[in-house]
């Protein structure tokens, strides 16, 4: 099983790489990636040093190219596939199906893998992926209970699946981000960033700390509480006369208990979210992922989740609270 880490910096492929990722999902400085935020991604020098440090560590390369094409700017997404295979990436994460078909058209050696953002959730979807575009590897939804991946895997057992073990969790539209376009007019498909943060404001005020995004309140915070980022789907709202996580609780996936039954299912590879995270989060993540991967492959029969590794992702989450997310939801 693959560890695929993140990374928006070069401190953050060596950070992965140095704790035990097998593979570097990283993207472009531009907005053919789902995570374009300022000061993050890769490109010239960067760029050349991520990938020599990356073949150096004989670690495999992927590029997410896992936005949609703008009608009036698509060269910009084609050239990016170009520029994915002069450096030799190992993979391209792909959703839009005109990137699909370029890419198996200009480049049919190269190694696509079907991003989460094209949604397959059902084995025909994904059939029609691998047939008509040679997708090797299709990245699940995080809206699929455990069994029905299991499910999918008996189902689909001529292409790899991919799920994400750790990190943040997003509403069922995973990554488009409706919501961050209603309230700012951007979105990670149009600017490559989910609640841009020239429109992010804090306020002290009377009533505790205050966070904004395009001028709407967002949450408000007591004196003990950790602020999180402001976005919507995250944020309290009064709904009959209730202030609560009206949408989406600020809580991160973790799927360390559930490692025996990704492998049971034959899942090629676990990915840990968060390209946008500092090479801190990205060190430990990684390294208690690698542990626990290798605690299971020495004795799977005697593995559990180790409290000393939950108890350090919990310090890395949201609200520092994890969940199973929609594997362990009863719903079919």
């Amino acid at each position: 099983m693959e560890l695929l880490c993140p990374a928006g910096s070069l401190p953050a492929v060596k950070a992965a790489v140095d704790h035990g990722a097998d593979a570097i999902y990283i993207g472009f400085k531009d907005a053919t990636n789902a995570r374009h935020f300022a000061g993050l991604n890769f490109d010239g020098k960067k760029l050349d040093k991520a990938v020599d440090y990356l073949k150096q560590h004989q670690r495999q390369l992927h590029i997410a190219i896992n936005t949609f094409a703008h009608p009036e700017q698509h060269q910009l997404w084609y050239q990016a596939i170009d520029r994915a295979v002069d450096i030799g990436a190992d993979v391209v994460i792909l959703a839009d199906i005109a990137l699909l078909e370029y890419a198996k058209q200009h480049h049919p050696q190269l190694t696509v893998h079907l991003s989460v953002q094209a949604s397959a959730t059902n084995a025909s979807a994904i059939a029609f992926y691998q047939r008509n575009f040679n997708v090797k590897r299709v990245v699940l939804p995080r809206v699929l209970s455990m069994h029905q991946v299991k499910q999918l895997a008996r189902s689909c057992p001529d292409i790899e699946l991919e799920v994400f073990a750790f990190g943040s969790l997003c509403v069922m539209a995973e990554g488009r981000c409706y919501l961050s376009s209603y309230l700012t007019g951007e979105s990670p498909n149009t600017v490559g960033a989910c609640s841009p943060a020239s429109f992010v404001r804090w306020q002290e005020t009377e009533q505790g700390l205050e966070s904004r995004l395009n001028d709407i309140l967002i949450d408000r915070y007591g004196p003990a509480e950790t602020a999180g980022y402001p976005t919507l789907c995250k944020g309290r709202f009064e709904v009959d006369q209730r202030v609560y996580h009206a949408l989406e609780e600020p809580t991160s996936l973790n799927t360390l208990e559930l490692l025996p039954e990704l492998f049971a299912a034959n899942i090629a590879a676990v990915k840990i979210e968060g390209r946008q995270r500092s090479p801190a989060y990205v060190a430990q993540v990684t390294q208690v992922w690698r542990e626990a991967i290798d605690s299971y492959q020495r004795d799977p029969s005697h593995y559990a989740a180790k409290s000393e590794w939950m108890s350090r992702l919990a310090k890395l989450s949201e609200g520092s609270q994890t969940t199973l997310g929609a594997y362990h939801k009863a719903w079919q």
